[in-house]
Parts: structure tokens; sequence; C-alpha cells
């Protein structure tokens, strides 16, 4: 239904793609800057750099296009709409996945896949069939873990209400963070996402790997092929949260 109601007005839907891509790829012009006054940041080269960034942007983007739309959750706990899905015969995850389905978000997913192709093209990498077979698994991965930030952020807004903020701490923050190299960020912070809030799942661990670096926190090589892993566990408790929250839900009493 929303595809289609924004299909009607196709001018005012590639208006709004673009505008998301530009929004976006002002990220990456940052990067640039950066680079045009240094030749490494943490040691990485702006090709790596770019791979580090294509990977999470590609990754949340495919997040955020499915179910970003849960960070609306807490203004239909304040006004008691949220009851119009409870008694709809559907899931109730799913039906706030799909409300207000915005397709421009696709912008977002164009310009990662645009950075990861060009850092594809100028990265030097040792291309073997294991780090090929590692690429769409962490792209996949990093969407699962996304995913599961979202539905718990969620899930935490049964509780505050007014806690899209929060959520948006830990996923366009998190998407942000991981753009840039782990040798740059202190080593508490680089445990805390790493053995916390999974983060580093997403592309650090793996991608370390694919470039033949060493991660900070000198973890086995085996960890780069456990993003499957760390995705299922994820969403997981990010899907108990979710029951319990909803479970807990008692509307606005009016």
């Amino acid at each position: 239904m929303w595809i289609r109601s924004t299909m009607a007005y196709r001018a005012s839907f590639v208006m709004t793609t673009v505008g998301n891509f530009a929004a976006t790829m002002l990220d990456f012009v940052a990067v640039l800057l950066m680079f045009s006054r240094v030749d490494a940041l943490g040691g990485y080269s702006l090709s790596e750099v770019a791979f580090l960034y294509g990977l999470s942007g590609v990754s949340f983007g495919l997040a955020d296009l499915t179910v970003g739309s849960m960070e609306k959750l807490g203004r239909r706990v304040r006004d008691g709409t949220l009851d119009t899905l409870l008694v709809r015969p559907a899931p109730v995850l799913a039906q706030m996945a799909a409300d207000q389905f915005a397709l421009r978000r696709l912008g977002r997913v164009t310009q990662g896949l645009l950075v990861l192709s060009y850092a594809l093209v100028r990265v030097d990498i040792d291309w073997t069939p294991l780090k090929v077979l590692v690429m769409p698994v962490m792209l996949l991965s990093g969407c699962g873990i996304f995913c599961a930030v979202f539905f718990a952020g969620a899930a935490f807004q049964f509780v505050a209400q007014d806690a899209s903020e929060v959520q948006n701490a830990f996923t366009y923050g998190g998407t942000t963070m991981l753009q840039y190299p782990p040798t740059v960020f202190a080593t508490e912070l680089v445990r805390g996402v790493t053995f916390v809030l999974p983060l580093a799942f997403v592309n650090w661990i793996p991608a370390t790997y694919v470039l033949g670096r060493p991660y900070p926190l000198d973890l086995p090589r085996w960890m780069a092929f456990t993003p499957p892993l760390a995705a299922t566990a994820c969403l997981a408790l990010a899907g108990l949260a979710w029951r319990t929250g909803l479970r807990s839900y008692r509307s606005t009493g009016s």
C-alpha cells in the first residue's frame, strides 16, 4: 500500500530518493575532506576506509529500508494507536516494519553500493575463495545485526515511550562509527562494540580479515566467519525483548 502510494507521485519519489542519496553522500565527502589533508587514517588508506564505509552503509541501508519504521513505535505507544495493530490478523512486528514504508531509503543503499564498488576497484586485496564468500555473508549478517538493534530499540520504547533518539544513537550512530577504522577509537570502545553490543561483527572483524589487517583486540582469525552467529544471537535476544515489551503494553487507558 505504501509503495503504491509513493509511486502515485513519481517525481516526488525521485526527488526524495535523490535527496536521501545526496544527504548520505555528504558523510563520504567528509571522509574525502579528511584525506585531502592526511594520507592515512588510523593506518588505513582512503580505499580501505571507503571499503569499511561501503560495507557499513549497505548493511545499515538494507536494515533501514526494511525495518526503519520501527523507530515510530514510541509515537504509537503514546497516542494509543498501537491498539489498531493488535486487533489485526497480522504480526505486530511485521505491521510496524511496514508502517509508512519509505522506498526513498533506497538512496542510502545505492550510495553505499557506489562507495563499496569504488573501494573494491581501488583497494589491494589478495582475493581467495574464503574472502569472496565472506563478502555477501558480511552484508547480510550486518543487515541482521542492525535489524536486531532496531527491534531492541523499539522494545525499549514500550518502557520509555519517547526513546527514538536513544535508538538512533545506536542505529545511525553505530553505522557512522563503523565507517571509520577501529584503530582510531579507544580500546575500551572497541571492546564494547565487540563483546557487549556486537556492532563490530557488521564490518570491522570480517573486513580486517579481507584486508589482511590485524584487529586491535588480537582476536583469532576464525572470528571473521562468525558474523552469522552474532546476527542470529542478536536477533534472538531482540525478539525476546520485543515479546516482553509487547506483553507489557497496557494502552493509554483512554
